[in-house]
């Protein structure tokens, strides 16, 4: 998989470049996200929550939690233990505040921290959770081999991420507005003018449906699926271990 980075003159690494880009951008990116998907990304994530909520967990980890929007939703399943774990403190910050004006300080705990290196014990998770964050993962199949480390016998771990429609005409829209429309909304009202060229060339490149599902079924999960949303545009993927 090409290795699509934020900053392409910069000599650091994707991670630190990611970690830099998202601190940019953190007092910018809910408003923003809102605006470039239509609100869409809201329904997606009821979904989420949804298929998290049949298992009942009790403990679940929403990793690249950004701003807490999927953790926060995630309280909904009635578990009694939600983190979030980002590598971008800017982020961390919107996502407490927004967390505390929920009044659920008891129930999410925000943590900064390496998705590819977490400070969890083995087995320690009923549910994970990942919206819009593994094309962020400087390694993706170390990423994923540390999500499958902390996640419980049985539990259940749900990706968000975007895809690529296949149909046509709807393949070539999304390409047009990813390559030529969602850069320049980024441009106007985001401080960082790289961030969302490199978020829409990231998803361009990332693998999606049964090539994603292969690489978790390489790292060891099973019961891979995917559920493609709003023609293809982004894609629900869920697995066990």
């Amino acid at each position: 998989m090409s290795k699509v980075k934020p900053y392409k003159d910069s000599k650091l690494g994707k991670k630190e470049q990611v970690t830099k880009m998202f601190d940019t951008i953190s007092e910018d990116y809910d408003g923003l996200n809102r605006v470039i998907s239509f609100g869409i990304d809201v329904s997606w994530r009821k979904k989420v929550v949804a298929l998290v909520g049949e298992k009942k967990p009790e403990s679940i980890l929403d990793i690249a939690t950004g701003t807490g929007d999927l953790a926060i939703q995630l309280a909904e399943t009635k578990a009694t233990k939600i983190v979030g774990l980002d590598i971008s403190s800017g982020m961390l910050n919107v996502g407490k505040q927004k967390i505390t004006k929920k009044g659920l300080d008891q129930t999410i705990e925000m943590v900064l921290g390496d998705s590819e290196n977490m400070p969890f014990e083995d087995n320690t998770f009923d549910a994970i959770t990942v919206a819009f964050g593994i094309r962020n993962f400087e390694t993706l199949n170390k990423g994923l081999a540390e999500i499958y480390r902390v996640l419980k016998p049985n539990g259940i771990f749900v990706i968000l991420e975007t895809s690529v429609p296949t149909k046509t005409p709807f393949k070539q829209g999304y390409n047009f507005y990813t390559k030529y429309v969602l850069p320049k909304i980024g441009r106007l009202f985001s401080k960082d003018k790289n961030a969302y060229k490199y978020l829409s060339e990231s998803a361009s490149v990332f693998p999606y449906g049964e090539k994603l599902n292969n690489i978790l079924r390489k790292i060891g999960f099973i019961n891979v699926t995917d559920l493609p949303q709003t023609l293809g545009v982004a894609t629900i993927y869920t697995a066990s271990k």
